[in-house]
């Protein structure tokens, strides 16, 4: 996640209500409360940053695929961000490479280029292409290979409204049993593409909300670091993303866990048609309700 800047201090309005009182009344240590501020901060940057100004998200077929802004290209950019046709990405077997048509003011990587070999982001250092204000890179998810489009100028960005969160709570900050993996054990995780990933359990979270029992399975992450789960509540019916919410954590202690559900946070996808979100297994769909974190706004 990208740091905090001051420049979108004006939006935490919207997350502020509820942040003074914890459970049953108690008031909520200040440090506390300044560290839910700034992750709230952080997050709507990253968002605006790196979610809301995504344009476009196209799979490619083998062989040729032009790109460009006139409806006749395979892959139509957003209008007038684009020349009419900028060119074409040639697709063989999970290889791209890149054609630009004569004219065409591009960048590969910041370096002017009439063609060139594409990185993927399963290499962790995609290939950028510039063409305006757009910006284009290889993505692979499963055996499909696409190409991501961020624009720069989206008037998502411009007419984002902001976040909205429940009141802090204390109640759904528990400490948890870790219980490690063997190593072994994997689960079935789906994505939004209706791809089915079997995925390495780091360990399990044992842990009690309103007198019940219940566990998550860490799907990322580590002990030493901190961990990632994927999780859905009933919630999602009413208020919260109906997909289902991230949650990370600091590092294990002393066989224990952290949970801050207060730190519960919603997927790319709630914002954005062309993420690729991973969703909760049916290992991590709790049937408790947790009414902290992020809330699901429609628009």
């Amino acid at each position: 996640m990208t740091r905090f800047r001051n420049g979108w201090l004006a939006v935490m309005v919207l997350t502020v209500t509820g942040l003074s009182f914890g459970q049953a009344g108690a008031k909520v240590d200040p440090a506390y409360q300044m560290s839910i501020e700034k992750w709230r901060a952080e997050m709507l940057e990253d968002l605006k940053e790196n979610w809301l100004p995504l344009a476009g998200l196209f799979w490619l077929k083998p062989g040729e695929n032009t790109f460009g802004s006139a409806p006749s290209n395979a892959l139509v950019l957003p209008e007038n961000s684009a020349p009419a046709k900028g060119g074409s990405f040639l697709l063989q077997g999970r290889e791209v490479t890149v054609r630009f048509a004569s004219g065409a003011s591009a960048t590969i990587n910041g370096k002017f280029a009439a063609s060139a070999k594409l990185d993927s982001d399963r290499t962790g250092h995609p290939t950028e292409i510039s063409l305006g204000t757009l910006r284009m890179y290889v993505i692979e998810r499963g055996e499909r290979v696409g190409i991501r489009v961020k624009d720069l100028d989206s008037p998502a960005v411009k007419n984002f409204r902001g976040q909205e969160f429940y009141p802090l709570s204390l109640r759904y900050r528990v400490t948890a049993k870790w219980v490690p993996s063997d190593g072994k054990k994997t689960v079935d995780v789906p994505n939004v593409l209706g791809d089915i990933a079997p995925t390495p359990v780091a360990g399990e979270a044992h842990f009690a909300i309103n007198g019940k029992e219940l566990t998550l399975e860490a799907l990322g992450g580590d002990a030493a670091q901190g961990l990632f789960f994927i999780f859905k509540d009933p919630t999602s019916k009413t208020e919260t993303y109906p997909a289902g919410r991230f949650l990370q954590t600091d590092a294990v202690s002393n066989g224990t866990v952290v949970l801050d559900f207060n730190q519960a946070y919603n997927p790319p996808c709630a914002v954005t048609p062309y993420a690729t979100c991973p969703l909760p297994p049916k290992e991590n769909q709790l049937t408790v309700a947790i009414p902290a974190g992020e809330k699901y706004v429609k628009h």
